[in-house]
């Protein structure tokens, strides 16, 4: 019988991978915490008008990337390909802003996108986002920006850069979306790939996210963003950027900076990395006033990020192997049940080991034990059982030593680093 193999763009994490993903999630619950965040978990499946609606129908994620399908009542559902419309859908549906006038949430965990796997993103990826909604204020966003730097720069990254764009609001974006469509339109359409040929008719705004180097080529010569923006939007951009400035965080302005979702407005902001490359996000994300309320919810604003993990672990690479405080071989029956409660005391007193019960040679486990990079292998043969002591082998050094059993807690090395 054939086996079974894993999907295509899918993948098992062991440790140490699995560990590194825990102490990026540890380091983001962290920092998110002092900035008063809450963690919020929702569905991974949602009904596929919600991501429609809040995407965008004509975005590359709705359009092409979607894990998509009907449910037995034929209802379409959709794995998520993103966290923050799940979020908003959340926010509405409980009511959440009924108790508080600000909410500052957090989500972690997998997003689904169907699209070719490479390095660093697979169909089935790890996201950390933040959210905050309720607040329209240009400080809200340098804060945000601040916690996600703080974030990043803690967990140990160092050639980072912050773009920063302004996509305007409904007010202003109108006369920038006819500048790009009458430009568009000048241009030679062979120079445009074919989806690009279906934007600049449909959602013009989209061109700018094009990745093909013949579309960037084109949009490089057409309107500025920023020329168009209202004087509302212009005092809200300058805020932030000065209080990024006042900071000490540096950034540069990126004018075709639209990022991949039709939701954003005003700020949005990507952070690059140099260490994977050519230079590659590892971060985004931007405001969406309008989001809540086209999804039937509140007219309330709200602003977020989110973080690849895959991409951030290409950068940091993996924690290193697990350490134990000590491995316990026993050389008799009785050794093994003896061996069994002084693990599980020494684990109630937040030690890390295991115990041999295989029934091998001491030599044997003593090689189990440095593979397991032990601490100390704590032997307990016949006359160990006799005095209700243990030999105690350190593994660095070397060196053996009898200790009575109650004594282990005070007499174990410290785990190897």
């Amino acid at each position: 019988m054939d086996k079974i193999k894993k999907i295509k763009g899918f993948s098992d994490v062991f440790s140490p991978r699995s560990d590194s993903y825990t102490l990026l999630e540890a380091k983001a619950r962290d920092i998110f915490f002092r900035y008063g965040f809450e963690e919020l978990r929702v569905p991974i499946l949602e009904k596929t008008e919600l991501f429609a609606r809040s995407i965008g129908t004509e975005t590359d994620i709705v359009q092409k990337e979607m894990f998509t399908f009907p449910d037995r009542k034929g209802r379409s559902l959709t794995l998520r390909p993103e966290a923050t419309a799940g979020v908003a859908r959340a926010y509405i549906e409980n009511k959440i802003y009924s108790s508080r006038d600000i909410s500052k949430l957090y989500t972690i965990g997998p997003m689904f996108r169907y699209e070719r796997p490479q390095k660093g993103r697979q169909r089935q990826f790890q996201q950390i986002n933040a959210e905050i909604l309720g607040s329209t204020a240009p400080e809200t966003d340098a804060e945000l920006l601040l916690m996600l730097n703080s974030f990043l720069r803690d967990a140990g990254f160092q050639k980072l850069s912050l773009e920063l764009n302004s996509l305007g609001c409904p007010q202003c974006r109108p006369d920038f979306l006819k500048a790009v469509s009458d430009f568009l339109s000048r241009q030679d359409e062979e120079a445009l790939c074919p989806d690009c040929r279906r934007r600049s008719r449909s959602n013009p705004l989209r061109v700018y996210d094009c990745k093909i180097n013949t579309c960037r080529e084109q949009i490089k010569k057409g309107p500025v963003l920023t020329e168009y923006l209202c004087g509302d939007c212009r005092d809200h951009f300058q805020t932030v950027k000065r209080l990024l400035g006042i900071s000490g965080v540096q950034y540069r302005i990126n004018p075709n900076l639209v990022r991949g979702l039709d939701y954003y407005q005003r700020t949005t902001f990507e952070v690059l990395s140099e260490d994977i490359g050519a230079q590659s996000a590892v971060a985004g994300g931007g405001r969406y006033d309008g989001l809540l309320k086209d999804l039937g919810g509140p007219d309330l604003p709200g602003i977020g990020f989110a973080c690849g993990m895959e991409r951030l672990l290409l950068i940091l690479g993996e924690a290193p192997n697990p350490q134990s405080d000590f491995f316990i071989a026993p050389l008799s029956q009785k050794a093994k049940e003896i061996g069994l409660l002084l693990a599980c005391q020494l684990r109630a007193k937040g030690l890390r080991g295991d115990v041999a019960f295989e029934g091998k040679s001491l030599k044997s486990q003593l090689r189990q034990a440095n593979k397991q990079q032990a601490a100390a292998c704590l032997i307990l043969g016949e006359e160990e059982l006799t005095r209700s002591t243990v030999l105690l082998k350190d593994l660095s050094s070397g060196e053996q030593s009898e200790i009575r059993q109650e004594d282990l807690l005070t007499a174990l090395p410290l785990s190897r680093q």
